[in-house]
């Protein structure tokens, strides 16, 4: 399978990308975000620089053609199983905000339908991140003061600081993960602050997570129809056909960081917002888990 190329960030699982400057990875509010299709170059491709975190829970990191790439893990508290995480991995090219990049994307949230149920948001709505600040391997993080405007719990409270530190410890450097809020010290940082390992859920086979068709802006027709998986995978088998069962006809390749599948279609003209698509697939992740199965799904349609 032919992979692609792209200048942006993806961002793992509500897959949203990030762009150099802005971080547009996160802001996973939708979970895919622009991706551009095309054969790769013939430059050499670089390995993008992977936390121990990240090939521990999702295998060697992928290539990328365009500049210097940065791996990560964003763990999410679980709703199914209180005090336990689900990690999420992430990319980025700025390696400066990274940190705080990851406790933007946590703060948001995972509202992905693939996951519905099966996370909690411990985060108080309207909680802001103000600032992360290091010094000497201590990671301070200055939130706004809606994280405590909610009724203390102390599965919440222990559900977001054991996420926000797991988060924060995998980054080269860092010593311990304080919390404050408004610049104040508040009852959470006097919860235990260790990263607990055993609190990381196993990780279950890949999931399809959407199909999205991506056209520019303002354009009539769709450039590419893009399966977007939870992770990085190998994709042995992508089928995107009609409701009627018949294959749509055009190139598959495979998207930048591994994460979609890329038709580029011999007829955009045939998409539309909100269309039925049948999709089998079967994939394989960077640790060997397979997944394969058939779904009917509504056609996302987003511009980029």
């Amino acid at each position: 399978m032919r992979r692609t190329g792209s200048n942006q960030v993806y961002m793992g699982v509500e897959m949203r990308f990030i762009h150099i400057a802005l971080f547009t990875i996160v802001v996973f509010t939708s979970l895919a975000a622009c991706t551009r299709s095309q054969e790769p170059p013939a430059s050499r491709q670089a390995r993008v620089y992977a936390t121990k975190a990240f090939e521990k829970y999702f295998g060697p990191a992928p290539t990328t053609d365009k500049g210097t790439c940065f791996a990560f893990v964003i763990y999410f508290p679980s709703a199914k199983d209180p005090g336990k995480v689900v990690p999420f991995p992430f990319f980025s090219f700025d390696e400066p905000s990274l940190k705080k990049v990851a406790v933007q994307r946590l703060i948001g949230g995972m509202a992905e339908k693939s996951y519905q149920g099966e996370l909690f948001q411990p985060f108080p709505p309207g909680t802001r991140l103000l600032d992360v600040t290091e010094k000497n391997g201590d990671v301070t993080v200055n939130f706004s003061v809606e994280l405590l405007g909610a009724k203390p719990n102390n599965a919440s409270e222990r559900a977001s600081l054991n996420a926000l530190v797991l988060t924060l410890s995998q980054f080269s450097g860092v010593k311990e993960v304080r919390v404050q809020v408004d610049g104040r010290q508040t009852r959470l940082d006097k919860l235990p602050r260790a990263a607990d390992e055993h609190a990381v859920l196993q990780q279950s086979a890949p999931r399809l997570l959407s199909v999205t068709a991506m056209r520019g802006k303002g354009a009539k027709n769709v450039e590419e129809v893009d399966a977007f998986f939870d992770r990085p995978v190998e994709i042995k088998v992508l089928q995107l056909s009609g409701a009627d069962g018949k294959p749509f006809e055009g190139d598959i390749y495979q998207s930048v960081f591994d994460m979609a599948g890329v038709l580029k279609p011999k007829d955009p003209t045939v998409f539309k917002a909100g269309m039925p698509i049948k999709v089998r697939w079967h994939v394989t992740d960077k640790l060997g888990r397979n997944a394969e199965g058939e779904s009917d799904i509504q056609l996302e349609v987003k511009e980029h």
